[in-house]
């Protein structure tokens, strides 16, 4: 039994250890065309220090990642935040992140308060919304910006929700998914009722876990480090520097064509499992899965860039770093302090990180990496005070590093996977389906190979164990 993983991201190497468990005896091979594995996790250095250039912490109160990189060997090295104590941007000032916010939408009228993000209007509509007119039962999917505008009011969507849903989607809150975004709320918004009273519901549930777990964690040196111990496990073969370039059906499996025009060359393997970004995946399925493909190639998608900063001993303000709302006119969205964050060694250097790129917003990004170095140092006087000259600098970009779950997106998915499913020996994961963080990439992978196993195992040719 051969199988092929078309990608090496995250989500393609997860798939790749489920068939190592789940197919044992298969041949696995994973197909990248990068020159390294890992997609949106990457360790890169600055100043000489090891640090992450994409994703940089893993959500623990979800298992897969924690669970993954242990299996991994890497269980000793995870690390967990010296703080998340994070502030936003909102009205001009910086101002404690509320706390009991589902991604920004506030169960808790008095910790909003506190935060002082809000005005006292704002403040009164939040407090009197569990009161007013009941919404509908929620049967279709809406988009959360226009569910809290309605709800809440303007104020509450630009200064709270859009900035937290724009560092996590780099997307915009009048067009992201309620359903793909905040699946909890939308179900506890399933039967109407309050906006304010389902967050709480929500974020109820999510403060039940013991006080002292971690909600995020990271590895010593960089998240970044998981993909390639996944690669040297020798669970499974890896080439990189290999582009699959067409995907077809044949008499009793596949045939992938890869490797540069015109001396292409081909294999042909009993099953695949396309892991790539939206966009290639559409590409690769249109003679396979056509309809899959066409709902893919619908998704779009977000690019954005990383400057990463190292300084001198400077005085930072406290806490894990800064969201921006869209609307105080910054082309930072976000701001990391890394050597405040993580417990890292840094020789007396402080490094922090700055993000830019929302959906629809690609002008920015086509500066060059000196003149976004020059505007994060600009911006970064006005936003935490640091106007110090850098040791080093690097600028990582993303181009249509995030889809964007637009209203529809869970059922879209679910008509792609009817669309693979209907062919055996195919299957597709990635940080399109079913979230952008890490452990749900993983989860991704996993329900893949898992499909893919059902699936040879219905068409008879692969054995039950």
């Amino acid at each position: 039994m051969r199988i092929a993983v078309v990608g090496g991201g995250i989500s393609g190497l997860a798939a790749a250890w489920r068939l190592a468990e789940r197919a044992r005896g298969a041949e696995i091979t994973v197909y990248e065309a990068a020159r390294s594995v890992g997609g949106k996790l990457r360790v890169d250095t600055v100043a000489g220090l090891s640090v992450d250039v994409g994703a940089e912490a893993m959500l623990a109160r979800r298992p897969e990642a924690v669970q993954l990189a242990t299996a991994a060997g890497l269980g000793a090295e995870l690390i967990t935040p010296s703080t998340t104590a994070a502030v936003i941007r909102a009205g001009g000032a910086n101002h404690p992140l509320p706390a009991r916010t589902m991604l920004g939408i506030p169960s808790d009228v008095e910790a909003a308060r506190v935060s002082g993000a809000l005005s006292e209007a704002a403040l009164a509509r939040i407090a009197a919304e569990p009161s007013a007119a009941p919404l509908p039962p929620l049967a279709d999917d809406v988009a959360v910006g226009v569910l809290v505008r309605d709800r809440l009011g303007n104020e509450v969507a630009d200064r709270l929700v859009e900035p937290l849903l724009g560092g996590v989607y780099a997307g915009r809150a009048d067009q992201l998914s309620l359903r793909a975004t905040m699946p909890a709320l939308s179900a506890a918004l399933a039967t109407g009722g309050s906006l304010v009273e389902a967050a709480r519901s929500v974020t109820d549930v999510g403060t039940r876990t013991p006080s002292d777990e971690p909600m995020f964690v990271s590895l010593s040196g960089g998240v970044g480090r998981l993909p390639p111990a996944l690669a040297a496990s020798g669970r499974f073969a890896v080439r990189t520097s290999t582009t699959v370039r067409s995907l077809e059906r044949t008499s009793d499996g596949f045939r992938l064509t890869y490797g540069a025009v015109p001396v292409a060359e081909t294999v042909e393997v009993d099953a695949v499992v396309v892991a790539t970004p939206a966009a290639k995946s559409a590409l690769l399925l249109r003679g396979v899965a056509p309809a899959a493909a066409a709902e893919l190639a619908g998704i779009e998608s977000a690019s954005m860039a990383i400057v990463t900063l190292a300084l001198g001993d400077v005085e930072l303000p406290t806490g894990s770093g800064l969201l921006v709302a869209a609307h105080e006119g910054f082309g930072v969205k976000a701001v990391t302090l890394s050597s405040q964050k993580w417990p890292m060694r840094t020789e007396g250097r402080t490094v922090l990180r700055a993000s830019l790129g929302r959906a629809g917003e690609n002008q920015i990004l086509q500066r060059a990496d000196d003149e976004l170095v020059e505007l994060v140092r600009h911006e970064l006087r006005s936003l935490i005070g640091v106007s110090d000259e850098p040791i080093d600098s690097l600028v990582t970009r993303w181009g249509g590093g995030l889809p964007q779950y637009a209203v529809g997106h869970v059922d879209r998915i679910a008509r792609v996977r009817a669309s693979v499913d209907a062919v055996p020996g195919l299957a597709v994961c990635g940080a399109a389906f079913d979230g952008v963080g890490i452990p749900a990439c993983i989860a991704s992978g996993y329900a893949a190979a898992d499909r893919l196993v059902a699936s040879l195992v219905r068409e008879g040719e692969y054995g039950r164990e």
